[in-house]
Formats: structure tokens, sequence, C-alpha cells
């Protein structure tokens, strides 16, 4: 850590007790995860909120996590499940259970290293996924009466699937950009015991209604997607969120 790291995350965490607080980072080596490393550098105030269900976990990395001992303990213990458990993302959904803040120092403090015998690359994607989809489902679902499942390719269809029975009946479209997906016209659940088995519209992006489920990933169409959603005029939080 750089040497003024304490100092600076503690003037955050003292003003606002209830809080985590991270930092930015530097990867060493520098071109390891540089999307995932933009990400944790780049993202606003806002978006620390916001992006809580995104694949990339934590919207403030836990190597850069600073909070009080107090707040600590009212959040409660690290999951001790072991290898394969993502204690970070568990506490981290914790937190903010029980009304906790977050907020980032935009200064780097930290030499975030990277080497393949981390621990992080024991936890499985679908373990991440199971417990994201459950945040999803508390945090925002249970509140939205509809919504489209922006993507209608593979990731979208997964997120369909994995849904509760009464979360899938909210579904009311699938959007996309592909002529392609957009002509076959309907995703049918095949795997559905509903008889019978629920056809889900597949229309162009313009033409659906929010609030949205997005389930593309960022930084990877040369910012044709980005533009996209920017074109709508949408407030993140409230229209759509990522679960890319």
């Amino acid at each position: 850590m750089m040497p003024h790291r304490i100092r600076l995350q503690w003037e955050v965490a003292t003003r606002h007790p209830k809080s985590i607080v991270g930092c930015q980072v530097r990867r060493d080596p520098a071109e390891a995860t540089e999307r995932y490393t933009h990400w944790i550098n780049n993202l606003t105030n806002e978006q620390l909120v916001t992006q809580v269900f995104t694949s990339h976990g934590p919207t403030v990395i836990m190597p850069t996590w600073f909070c009080s001992r107090e707040w600590f303990c009212h959040v409660g213990k690290f999951d001790e499940g072991g290898k394969g458990t993502p204690e970070d993302l568990l506490y981290f959904y914790e937190h903010l259970r029980k009304g906790g803040e977050v907020f980032r120092v935009d200064q780097c403090l930290l030499l975030y290293r990277y080497h393949p015998k981390a621990a992080t690359h024991s936890v499985l994607e679908e373990t991440i996924w199971t417990y994201r989809l459950l945040f999803l489902e508390e945090r925002v679902l249970s509140h939205w009466t509809s919504f489209t499942i922006w993507n209608a390719g593979k990731q979208g269809r997964k997120l369909f699937r994995s849904l509760s029975s009464t979360n899938q009946k909210k579904v009311i479209a699938f959007c996309d950009v592909d002529k392609n997906k957009i002509t076959k016209g309907f995703y049918t659940y095949e795997e559905s015991k509903e008889n019978p088995k629920p056809r889900i519209p597949i229309i162009h992006f313009r033409d659906a209604s929010p609030p949205f489920i997005i389930c593309v990933k960022l930084d990877l169409t040369d910012g044709q997607f980005e533009e996209n959603l920017s074109q709508l005029n949408l407030k993140e939080g409230v229209d759509y969120h990522h679960f890319n």
C-alpha cells in the first residue's frame, strides 16, 4: 500500500462511519485484467451502489477496504466456508443489506498484484452467479412488476431460466440489436414444465420498455452498446441495472 493510504481512507471513514471505503489501484503486471481494473478505478460514486450485481463482484475490491471496527462487527463475520466461498461478496452484500454506504478515494493507494494461484480463482462462476441472482431478486426484482431483459443471447436466456417462477412471469420481452434474433420473434422456454411453454417476445432495444436488466458486457463493442444505452436517456439504478 502507498504511505498515505490509511490517512486518506480514515478521513473518509470518519465522516461516514457506516461505510466501506476503497481506493483506486495499480495492477502488477500492468496488463493484467485490464477491463476489470478500468472498472475498479472508474466507477462513479452512484455506480459504486448501482453496479453491485455485475460479475465483477464488490464495487470496491476487498484488498482496498477500510472501515471502522464498530461497523465491521455490526455487519458480522466473514463466511468461513473455506476454499470456493466468495466471502468478500457475501460480506459486501450483508453490508448493503444493513444500510452500509460505499465510497472510494480517487487516488491510487494500492499495488494490486495478479498471480494465477490467487484464492479468487477457486470460486466457481456458477457460485458467483447464484449469489448475484439471489441478491438481484431480493433488492430489485421484488420491487418491479415487469421488466425487459436486454440481450436475447446466451446470457439473457440464462438469466431468464435462472429466475424464480414469480420473476419469470414479470419478463415482458427480450431486447437486442441482432436482426436474426429479432426476426425470430420469440424465445420459447422449452425446459419449462408449464403448458403452454412460456414464449417471450424478442424486440429491438429502441422498441423496448424499461426497466431493464442488462446482460451485455461493457467495453467490448467499441462503445456501440454504451452509445445505444445513452440514446434512451435512462437513469441507472432506476430504469436499469447491469447484470453482465
